[in-house]
């Protein structure tokens, strides 16, 4: 094996260090809201808060687990996460399935139908109306019915389930099996890149999601951990302004006073890392079939 050259060498520094410039450009955002909302309040004013936080703290985690709201606001977000996931990755590809077939009349048509909904919407009105008329509002399922099918996902497992040989499916047809079984034992547990692709995009599309507790929701006991932490971000704004106020006063306000002990921004980042935690701990496991699922299921076809 021979020795390598200069150039190489060089070659392998160059690539090493715009790797590491990557990597620090990459993960310093997240390093430092991690610093400052570890960080004592009244030091993160000062600024200068890099990766580590200079006087450590958990004030800014205790203020968002006081509130009694965040505990059931977490079981509203896991819940339907999970109940949407699952769901709607289930419709989601049997319709895929159904699209795939050759044999199916009229499938250009249903797919264009499919098609022009990803272009055109009645509005937030009339989806606002509809939501209302068929007795959603305040009801937990309206985090779940409205997203029951992705025409953007149910494309690309399409174009997955097409590029699967048909001999497979031919083979089970002949020893019996209906369309239900090939679905569930054949087409499914092949299919498990784009599968958990999918679902990775569906699982934080539930997580994150706000906007429908926003419009469709006014009990305090159905809004998801989204609302609620922007509601606890919204609280501390309040009484930093106050506290602010009462200090150019010359005034004491006891507890109000050390509630602003957390500032806004210390707060911000704090709710921040709560939020994004458990997507980060599920990526690693999905990151593997992430890459592969997207892009089989966007070229092949």
């Amino acid at each position: 094996m021979r020795s390598k050259s200069i150039g190489d060498k060089i070659f392998d520094i160059i690539n090493v260090m715009i790797m590491l410039i990557v990597v620090i450009v990459t993960l310093y955002p997240f390093l430092n809201a991690l610093a400052i909302s570890l960080n004592d309040a009244g030091d993160t004013v000062r600024g200068g808060i890099t990766i580590y936080p200079r006087v450590f703290t958990l004030r800014n985690y205790e203020l968002i687990f006081q509130n009694p709201l965040v505990y059931n606001a977490y079981f509203i977000t896991i819940a339907r996460t999970v109940i949407g996931t699952v769901l709607s990755l289930l419709l989601t590809a049997m319709l895929a399935y159904g699209l795939a077939h050759r044999n199916l009349k009229g499938r250009n048509f249903y797919t264009i139908l499919c098609l022009i909904t990803m272009f055109f919407n009645g509005g937030l009105m009339p989806t606002y109306f509809l939501i209302r008329s068929l007795g959603l509002m305040n009801n937990f399922w309206v985090y779940i019915i409205p997203s029951l099918i992705s025409v953007w996902n149910m494309m690309l497992m399409r174009t997955y389930f097409q590029g699967i040989p048909e001999a497979l499916e031919e083979s089970a047809r002949i020893d019996g099996a209906n369309y239900f079984t090939v679905f569930f034992r054949i087409i499914l547990p092949i299919s498990t890149p784009i599968v958990a692709t999918i679902a990775l995009f569906i699982a934080v599309g539930q997580w994150n999601s706000w906007f429908d507790a926003f419009i469709y929701v006014t009990k305090q006991e159905l809004k998801p951990m989204q609302s609620v932490l922007l509601s606890i971000i919204s609280e501390a704004r309040f009484a930093e302004s106050i506290a602010q106020s009462a200090a150019g006063a010359g005034v004491t306000l006891g507890d109000v006073g050390r509630t602003a002990q957390v500032n806004v921004r210390s707060i911000t980042m704090a709710t921040m890392v709560v939020t994004i935690i458990p997507i980060v701990i599920v990526y690693p496991f999905l990151q593997r079939y992430f890459i592969k699922g997207i892009m089989i299921g966007s070229l092949k076809g």
